[in-house]
């Protein structure tokens, strides 16, 4: 890896597993000037593709996904890190399916499901969006199966 203030190699000084089990948090230095930074590698989802609902392909994008998650909890507490740890978890359950296509229903399933343990109102605001709620009835009964899991 190149240094930012300079541009030459760096090495490696320190590496961390970080909290969440998913990324390796590397404490790096410059060769040449001696600045020091920290890096952060995390897993990343390869040669998957998404089929959409009207049937055409892409290739998984992590970026697409961070974004509707993010648009479901926007003004919601949370952390980077918590934020980091919810998308791995999200990768890790697509890759336990160990497919090389995978229906995007089946990753909007998948970020509810997270969601629903991560922030209710965040997944209150995605399932509206993914489930294309039409009325107050499709909240309520979204609010009422959140009710039900939570008394169990």
């Amino acid at each position: 890896m190149l240094c930012p203030a300079c541009k030459k190699e760096t090495k490696v000084i320190d590496s961390r597993v970080a909290q969440d089990g998913f990324s390796v948090r590397r404490r790096r230095e410059c060769e040449m000037c001696d600045e020091r930074f920290s890096t952060i590698e995390e897993m990343e989802l390869l040669d998957i593709t998404v089929v959409k609902r009207d049937g055409h392909r892409e290739a998984y994008d992590r970026e697409k996904m961070e974004q509707g998650i993010r648009l479901s909890l926007r003004k919601r507490p949370y952390t980077n890190e918590s934020f980091r740890t919810l998308v791995s978890q999200i990768e890790r359950d697509i890759q336990k399916r160990r497919k090389r296509e995978i229906k995007s229903d089946e990753i909007g399933e998948v970020v509810m499901h997270q969601l629903r343990t991560f922030d209710k109102v965040g997944y209150i605001r995605f399932a509206s969006i993914y489930r294309s709620f039409t009325d107050i009835s499709g909240f309520a009964r979204e609010i009422q199966s959140l009710e039900k899991k939570k008394k169990k």
